[in-house]
């Protein structure tokens, strides 16, 4: 039996649905070849809703990473500056502190692996790069300014598109190439400290 759930669809960003249908009715408005609103729609739209999507999707992994990397690197010095005489909550404490030291370790390791951060930035800058030659395009303003329509501009609009997506690839194959930590995360330098050894005092 399918659950209910199932069909549910999938909550969408208002702001790429308001975008999506803005840039579909600028498109089927302009006075152009019907292969080259087919380009505008499935190539350089698509693509922009891909790179907005990948953004947001970095950006939200990068931000919790680095705030439990933040967060958790000063609980640590904090746990570990306490001074408690009882054996039984020292030994919470050491295990506490351990396992959140290990929890700061490997969100520097998967954001260092991952470079979600930088995936962002890429992202993001390729999404307003495509958004910004989008917009000069339909106003035919900036570097189309000198083209007489829509037309005689869509040669130069198409090779800065497939340029801005060549790029992107580039930095892509270079970053999982490279797979170095980030400079701003350093996950060696991230000392996990072991529970101590705490024994009961010896009965008098």
């Amino acid at each position: 039996m399918t659950s209910a759930r199932a069909g549910t669809p999938k909550k969408q960003d208002p702001y790429l649905v308001h975008l999506e249908r803005g840039c579909h009715e600028v498109i089927d408005d302009l006075h152009i070849h019907e292969i080259q609103k087919k380009f505008l729609r499935e190539r350089w739209l698509k693509e922009l809703i891909r790179f907005e999507r990948k953004s947001v999707y970095n950006q939200k992994r990068h931000y919790t990473l680095r705030l439990v990397t933040i967060v958790g690197g000063v609980v640590v010095p904090s746990l570990v500056s306490l001074d408690v005489r009882k054996s039984g909550v020292a030994e919470t404490i050491a295990w506490t502190t351990f396992a959140v030291s290990l929890v700061v370790a490997i969100a520097a390791a998967l954001e260092s692996f991952f470079g979600y951060g930088d995936r962002w930035r890429t992202f993001r800058r390729t999404a307003e790069a495509l958004k910004a030659h989008g917009w000069q395009f339909f106003q035919l303003a900036g570097r189309y300014s000198g083209s007489p329509d829509h037309s005689a501009a869509f040669s130069r609009f198409a090779t800065q598109v497939e340029m801005l997506l060549e790029r992107d690839m580039e930095a892509f194959v270079t970053h999982s190439g490279r797979h170095q930590p980030s400079p701003d995360l350093r996950p060696e330098e991230i000392a996990i400290v072991p529970p101590a050894v705490t024994t009961a005092p010896a009965p008098s």
